[in-house]
């Protein structure tokens, strides 16, 4: 059974992952260079908790992150979605986005992200929403601009007992 797709425009579509997903999300979580914003690439079962998590949150609260389809080729592209984030004890609504590094400025993260905009505000009825972002992750940055965000916060994350500063962006979808 193909799973349903969650909300589309020419270029894209956004579906839950399946588990039939691991070996297409292993080539993004698993690469040095895209993930540097995290400070390492994941090992094999932290790929599979990440799989977990989504499918919890999709049973949880309807949304998670969501594979990226191309809707020409059908090729898997990345991962875009809506998730709770936790920053200093606030629950924050954030849309996050990886894209395989073969598809870097394509237009797909800023593509996809708009979708989960209008998602958030017109199923989710979200008065706003964030990304949250490393700050030397230009490219992520530009994404979360072109979407209209401003910063709202800086904050650091805790990464292996370093502190690494992150911009929380955030947008009123009201206006």
């Amino acid at each position: 059974m193909m799973p349903k797709k969650i909300i589309e425009n020419e270029q894209l579509y956004l579906r839950e992952f399946t588990t039939d997903d691991f070996k297409d999300l292993c080539l993004i979580l698993q690469d040095e260079e895209t993930m540097y914003a995290y400070e390492s690439a994941f090992s094999e079962e932290k790929v599979k908790d990440w799989l977990s998590w989504n499918f919890k949150s999709y049973q949880e609260y309807g949304f998670g992150l969501w594979a990226i389809i191309d809707q020409k080729s059908e090729a898997f592209i990345g991962q875009c979605g809506i998730v709770y984030s936790d920053v200093e004890n606030e629950a924050l609504l954030e849309i996050g986005y990886l894209v395989n590094k073969k598809y870097w400025r394509q237009g797909y993260a800023i593509s996809a992200s708009q979708l989960c905009l209008t998602y958030a505000k017109n199923k989710l009825k979200a008065e706003k929403i964030c990304s949250i972002i490393r700050d030397t992750n230009i490219p992520s940055r530009k994404v979360a601009e072109k979407n209209g965000m401003t910063i709202i916060k800086q904050f650091d994350k805790d990464y292996s007992g370093l502190p690494v500063r992150h911009f929380v962006y955030s947008i009123d979808l009201n206006k």
